[in-house]
């Protein structure tokens, strides 16, 4: 399925079932928060190496394809409902981070951008 495809068969879903008038940004975004605590649930207990493994086990990489496909359609609906192009805004948002965080600064360190050293340092 193709990214287009996806957005206009949840506009279609929401619309056949009289829907939109729930679908406001305010409950859109509510709605995704709720999906990632779910997703992120699965995780809460987990050490690292576990979470790593997660999707060994079919029920729980089940859980987690869910979650995800739930966190991907609230996200798919805010944007389409605030008529934001996710895609464009995604590319935006990578040049963005490239700039903040480059290669020879931020490799293999875990630092917000402002926090990294100068370059030249």
């Amino acid at each position: 399925m193709e990214f287009a495809d996806l957005r206009r068969r949840l506009r279609d879903f929401a619309d056949e079932r009289d829907w939109n008038r729930f679908h406001t940004p305010k409950n859109l975004a509510m709605a995704l928060v709720g999906e990632v605590g779910e997703l992120v649930e699965i995780f809460q207990w987990l050490t690292p190496e576990q979470s790593r493994a997660v999707m060994a086990d079919p029920r729980t990489a089940e859980q987690v394809r869910h979650e995800l496909a739930d966190v991907l359609a609230y996200l798919v609906r805010l944007a389409d409902v605030l008529g934001v192009d996710l895609l464009a805004a995604s590319e935006e948002k990578l040049r963005l981070n490239e700039a903040k965080y480059p290669v020879e600064l931020a490799r293999g360190r875990a630092d917000k951008y402002d926090q990294l050293p100068s370059e030249g340092a």
